[in-house]
This record gives C-alpha cells, structure tokens and sequence, in this order.
C-alpha cells in the first residue's frame, strides 16, 4: 500500500513538472511576444526636411510629425536614397543603395525576386503585415508566369483593405488628394490583426505628390505672408501660392498619422509601437525633387518608442535610407538570411542612447544618387548623380554633366512623332505646353513661372539654376546654403574638402560595386527597360 501510495506521488510530481515547464516556456513565448514592438511606418510622397512645424516651418502645421519628433527622437540630418521615389524606396525596403539594385533600383522598372525585402523578413518572424496607399513604386510587378524572375506583389506589403472616400463623405482639403482613407484601413488592418501577433504596417500617403488644385490654401485660411521660399525660387505671389497648395497636402498626410496615433493610444497599443516617420525624397518643384540637393534628398525623420528610446532628442548624426532596414531588422531580432547583402548600418544604437548631437561613429556620412527619373532625355537617358552629406557639406557628382539635368529643353509632339515642339515648350503665345519641356521636372506653377518669364532679367538667375548645364562636381556648405546656391567645389580654400569628400564617396561606390565606378557595363542603368510612357526627343548635338 506504502509503494502504491509512493508510486501515485512520483506519477503526480512528474506530470506537476510537466505542467510548470509546459506554464514556463507558455509564459516566456507570452513574454518574448508581447516584448516585441509593433512598427508603424509612415512615409509621405515628396516632402523636404525644412516642412515641418517642429523644424520651425511657419506656413505648414504638422502636429501628428511634432508629436512623434516631440515625444521621441528626432533626426536633423537623414538622407533619401535618391531624390526619386522609386530608388528611394528600394533602398529603405533593401537596405541597400538604390545603384546595387540594378532594376529594382530604377525608377519604372521591373522589380527582380532576389531583391527580398525586410518586411518579408518580418513576416516569416511572426509579424503581421500590411500596407496602405504608396507601396514601393513606380515598379512592374510579375504580371503573368512568364514575368518568371520578377516579384508578384508590392515589396511594402499586402493591401488588406481599400476603403475609400465617396461622393457623400469627403472631407478631403483639396481635389487632387487620394480617395484612399488611409486612417479606415489602417484601422481595419488592426481590427483583423491576431492579438497574440505584432504588426508592421506600412503607411504610405501619397501625399505631397502632384497634382495640386491651384489655390486650396485660400479654403484652409491660409496667409501667403506666411510661405518662406527657398532661394532658389522666385519670391512672389506665384510661387507662394504654389507653395501653400504643398502644405495643404502635407496637412493631410499628417492628419491621417494624427488619427493613427491617436487609435493606437485609445486601444492601448501606442506604447508598444514603434513609430517611424519620414518622406521618400523632396518637394516636387525646380531644383529640388528629381535634384541631390538638400531640398531634394534631405527628408524629415522622427522615430518614437518611449519605452525603449529615450525621447526628446535632437540627432546630428548623417542617416541613408539603407540604414533603416537593419534597424528594423535588430530591432524586431529578425536575421537578414534571405536578403542580398546589406550595405546600411543600424542605428538601433543611437535610438537607445541617451545622448543628443553626434552620437555613433558609424554614422559620420549619408550617401545618395540618382539615375533616370522619368523619361527626359533622348534615348530614355537618366541624368547620373552620386552625393554624399558629412558634417556641413553636401558634394554632389553629375556623372553625366554635358546632359540636361532637368531634361531636354525641346521634344517631339506626342501625337505627331514628326512634329518637333518649340523651345522650352514655348508656344507662339510664350504660353508654356504642358509637358512640352525640362520634363524630370513635375508640372506646376512654379515650373511654368520660370520657363515662361526665363528671360526677364530677375527671373534669369532662378531659370538657369534649375534648367542649365551643370559642372562635374558641385559642393555646398548647407548649414550656411541649404538652398545649395553656391558651388564651392572650384575655390581654392575649399579644395581640401571637395577631395577629401570625392574621395570617400568614391570608395564607397567600390566598396558597394556601383555599376557607374566598376563596370563593367558602366552605362547599363540607361538600358533597362522603362514601363511607364517614354517621350521621343530629339539627339543632341556632339553626343
């Protein structure tokens, strides 16, 4: 009786056993996943670093940015992949440079399967994925089995949900703004998420693209006296209306970020959400998108994460895009098996820090470049730029300075391929054609501003920095110019650092096997094929 009684003991000690390792490693799983954040990532269409009310603009109110820059760590100095939005993208989705991408790097170009990005990663690691708006685009997607070698769906995730705006409930600013709801489907997203799964979701408004409807501002209550205006562009009532109707959109943006901070607090999730938000490349007018210069590749970044970033933070270190996958990557203890080698550093660390200023010794330089950006030249040629930001300089390569930077200045007639449009687009009226000419520029007020008053003595200057031939090498002091106005790279006293900075962003194209550097097909970018419309323009001269 003894040894029954013995034996039932043993038999319930083992199975108490099982039961509290079984609880154990039950809880630990429990723990491990509510430890890891979810990530909300919200990335606006066009937008530079100076248009932002916590930056200090007066003519642009964001408050769902200011919070996140307020409450977390705010970046001053974080570089685009490229002044477009394609590469752009690439490089954020990769963590590489958009020229290691080759096709996936381009804009308008077929995106390859082996260029894996992060968010895959992060769903096969548990997390729920999902996208609104902008994905990573322009790109051609696999559209049948015979686009064998490309990928099927958007590299930023599954679109769940496209809920809309209609007829009978539009709050949208102004006509030209998406009907997308962006806020309802990100909404919805949580809605269906599994409780026990993070997120990382992928907000892409498409916002501040062009078009614009001329004048929204004046329904917003907006004052013209407000707009500072870069000094690159003229300063009259023109331009400023042009940049009011900018910063309407952006507002809307920003409004739909205000409402998903605001969710994600009501539903007690804001806590345990990492939240990223910043811009694909600059303002879409002269000189700017389409451009490397400060108001085409420096963007707006804020990153909040209170529990885990000490917040309230101005950062100096120099950001690239390709740095933010292996953040996202070590953040969320995902490995990088599956993904062509990464050529960004994280900076994981100085989110963590408690320190402002500079702060890693990894992050000393930023890097940049762009190939073709719309169909602008003859032959479909891009204009080829390489660019690196460190400490108060911007050096900007033109790898190609004998082509238009902004475009060819005459093209054929769409409709009549026999037809060769006037100069500059400039019809008998001094009307500009829309489309006619300098076309890597987005139509817009401002564009046909310049092109139509070129030849008035004040206005010359700002057309010629837009529209004119440029040097190999520009270099610019951007905390004393971040108009970019002045090129430094000839002056005598500035020679020492134009070489110093030629020559590590040189070594960088090496190190990162940039075709444009080491071949052996250096020209190979303007050969990929183009699935967006192409315009025919006219060969140039001594090329």
């Amino acid at each position: 009786m003894i040894i029954g009684n013995r034996k039932i003991i043993r038999f319930y000690k083992i199975k108490c056993s099982f039961w509290v390792v079984t609880l154990f490693f039950s809880l630990s799983t429990n723990l491990i996943a509510q430890k890891r954040p979810n990530i909300l990532f919200a990335i606006s269409d066009d937008q530079s670093f100076f248009h932002t009310s916590f930056e200090g603009s007066g003519f642009v109110k964001t408050p769902g940015f200011d919070r996140v820059a307020r409450e977390g760590v705010y970046f001053k100095n974080v570089y685009a992949g490229s002044p477009g939005c394609a590469p752009s993208r690439s490089a954020i989705i990769t963590g590489r440079h958009h020229w290691q991408n080759e096709q996936a790097g381009q804009h308008a170009s077929a995106w390859l399967k082996k260029y894996v990005p992060f968010v895959d990663l992060l769903e096969a690691n548990g997390y729920k994925t999902g996208r609104t708006g902008k994905g990573v685009g322009p790109f051609q997607y696999a559209r049948n089995e015979e686009d064998s070698l490309w990928r099927k769906g958007d590299a930023a995730g599954t679109e769940h949900t496209d809920i809309r705006y209609s007829n009978g409930e539009d709050e949208r600013f102004a006509k030209g703004i998406s009907p997308t709801n962006y806020f309802e489907n990100f909404k919805a997203f949580i809605e269906n998420n599994p409780k026990d799964k993070p997120f990382f979701f992928w907000y892409g408004g498409k916002e501040p693209h062009r078009a614009y409807e001329k004048g929204s501002w004046k329904k917003m209550g907006k004052n013209l006296e407000d707009v500072e205006v870069p000094a690159f562009l003229p300063d009259n009532d023109e331009i400023r209306g042009d940049l009011m109707d900018y910063a309407v959109e952006i507002e809307w943006f920003d409004l739909h970020l205000e409402r998903m901070l605001d969710y994600l607090e009501e539903i007690g999730e804001l806590e345990n959400t990492i939240v990223i938000v910043t811009a694909d490349n600059g303002m879409p007018f002269p000189r700017a998108k389409a451009n490397s210069y400060e108001f085409g590749v420096h963007v707006p970044f804020a990153v909040r994460y209170p529990k885990e970033f000490p917040g309230n933070r101005l950062i100096e270190d120099a950001i690239g895009f390709a740095d933010i996958a292996p953040t996202l990557l070590e953040i969320s203890q995902t490995p990088t098996e599956g993904m062509l080698p990464i050529s960004g550093k994280s900076f994981l660390d100085i989110l963590k820090s408690k320190k402002e200023g500079q702060v890693s010794l990894q992050h000393r330089s930023a890097y940049s470049g762009r190939e073709r950006h719309s169909s602008s030249r003859y032959l479909n040629w891009g204009y080829p730029q390489r660019a690196i930001r460190k400490g108060d300089y911007l050096l900007v390569w033109n790898m190609k300075p004998e082509r238009w930077p902004s475009g060819a200045p005459q093209k054929y007639d769409p409709k009549d391929s026999t037809i060769l449009l006037p100069m500059y687009g400039l019809d008998s009226q001094n009307q500009f054609i829309p489309d006619g000419a300098f076309t890597d520029i987005d139509d817009s007020p401002s564009k046909t501003y310049l092109i139509e008053h070129h030849g008035e003595e004040d206005v010359s200057p700002f057309f010629e920095l837009s529209m004119a031939k440029r040097p190999e090498f520009e270099l610019f002091n951007v905390t004393k110019d971040p108009s970019c106005i002045q090129n430094l790279a000839e002056l005598a006293e500035y020679m020492e650092v134009k070489n110093n900075l030629e020559s590590e962003l040189k070594s960088e194209l090496v190190r990162s096997q940039d075709p444009r550097v080491v071949g052996p097909d250096k020209e190979i970018f303007d050969s990929y094929k183009r699935y967006s419309p192409i315009r025919k323009f006219p060969k140039p001269k001594n090329q």
